[in-house]
């Protein structure tokens, strides 16, 4: 009976024996609504454990949960289900809901949640916000309970298509943004406000026909769930594709230091004050390499060209240096001054830049208002900030080591 209330595009959520499950849609188009309808019903089958994720969870029991809680006494289940701590359980059958975040206020708790029993289904709500794919591939083999139906829910609101997830099971599958269907053991769920209108007040309608006819892009991306090919809010706007054949333009580099997770960065640059122009070219942008490998491939890049690198790595700017690697560290400043005065140039990328230009599209604003960057898509910006702030500060500086 409560299958029915729901839209029929959600009904595979219900029927489907896929792993994978992909709901996409914008705002009102009730895909919050119906997950929970679903976790609700499937605990009430007995030995069911349901980890339910957003990438930060602050408070479950403050936030998430209050939330969950509503919409399952809209059902008129209140009686059912119980809370303990970070856990909604239905108290008939012991059956649970944990509530976690992947990162928290310590750091990343990916380890501690692939360690937890008994997992059959992993929901991952605001999925947009994990941009580590990594993380993604690590809880998800953990999610491996003989006897069940293993289930892996992805529910989010599209952001840009440079994203892993549209990548991954939108563009590698073949899959056109808004398919409902199924393909390789994925079943994809899209839907709108507009499968949703008998569920919505006339003002929430009023405001949506409102912003369709005065920002039909906004219209497209928040209310319909498309996918963008830039990031709303990015730092950078002025920026372009072209050679990176800056003339009689001294050349130099920046690097930015990856760790386990991050990439190792080191971008070309080249200033023309005169035209207001930076020139980008990416030389490196690879994981894990260690110090002696990363010096053999800069020397083979760059040979004796000046590198300007992030300060806070002391010790291996030193290693680098012994292995014959022409870098200096760079006083960087905040990163606030750094962006501002590279946002007094038009930045020219040259065409096989293309992590550099996957960068650009996706550094944004966490908050414009108060120059608040999102610490994500910045490690080949970074690299250039560095080195455009060493050559504005040092207008003399030239492409060798300086002692």
């Amino acid at each position: 009976m409560l299958k029915l209330i729901l839209n029929k595009k959600y009904n595979p959520l219900f029927e489907s024996d896929a792993r994978y499950f992909i709901i996409t849609g914008g705002r009102g188009s009730g895909k919050s609504f119906a997950v929970s309808v679903f976790l609700t019903l499937l605990t009430m089958s007995a030995n069911i454990r349901i980890l339910f994720t957003r990438f930060t969870m602050v408070s479950a029991h403050l936030s998430i949960i209050p939330e969950f809680l509503e919409k399952i006494s809209l059902l008129g289940f209140d009686n059912l289900f119980g809370v303990n701590k970070a856990e909604v359980v239905n108290l008939g059958n012991k059956s649970d809901i944990l509530f976690r975040g992947i990162k928290t206020s310590a750091g990343n708790q990916t380890a501690s949640l692939k360690s937890l029993q008994g997992i059959s289904c992993w929901v991952l709500d605001e999925a947009e916000e994990l941009i580590d794919e990594d993380i993604f591939d690590t809880i998800d083999l953990s999610i491996r309970e003989k006897d069940v139906q293993n289930r892996i829910i992805l529910i989010l609101n599209p952001v840009t298509k440079e994203h892993w997830i549209y990548q991954r099971f939108f563009q590698d599958k073949g899959v056109e943004a808004g398919f409902n269907g199924f393909k390789d053991n994925i079943c994809y769920i899209h839907s709108t406000y507009l499968d949703n209108k008998e569920n919505l007040s006339q003002s929430f309608l009023e405001r949506i026909n409102t912003i369709k006819h005065r920002n039909f892009k906004k219209y497209q991306h928040k209310i319909m769930g498309g996918w963008l090919d830039k990031a709303e809010g990015v730092v950078f706007e002025n920026w372009t594709f072209g050679e990176f054949n800056p003339d009689s333009l001294q050349t130099s580099c920046g690097m930015d230091f990856g760790f386990s997770v991050d990439p190792d960065s080191l971008t070309e640059v080249a200033i023309d004050k005169s035209k207001r122009k930076i020139y980008l070219k990416e030389l490196i942008y690879q994981n894990g390499l260690k110090s002696n490998q990363l010096a053999e491939i800069i020397l083979s890049k760059v040979g004796n060209k000046l590198i300007v690198a992030d300060s806070s790595e002391p010790r291996l700017i030193a290693d680098l240096r012994s292995l014959g690697v022409n870098v200096k560290p760079v006083k960087k400043g905040t990163i606030e001054s750094g962006i501002t005065r590279m946002q007094d140039y038009e930045l020219i990328v040259s065409p096989e830049s293309t992590n550099i230009a996957k960068e650009l599209n996706n550094y944004v604003y966490a908050d414009k208002g108060s120059k608040l960057y999102v610490d994500a898509y910045n490690h080949a910006i970074d690299s250039a900030r560095y080195n455009v702030i060493y050559h504005l500060d040092n207008p003399n500086a030239g492409r060798y080591f300086v002692q």
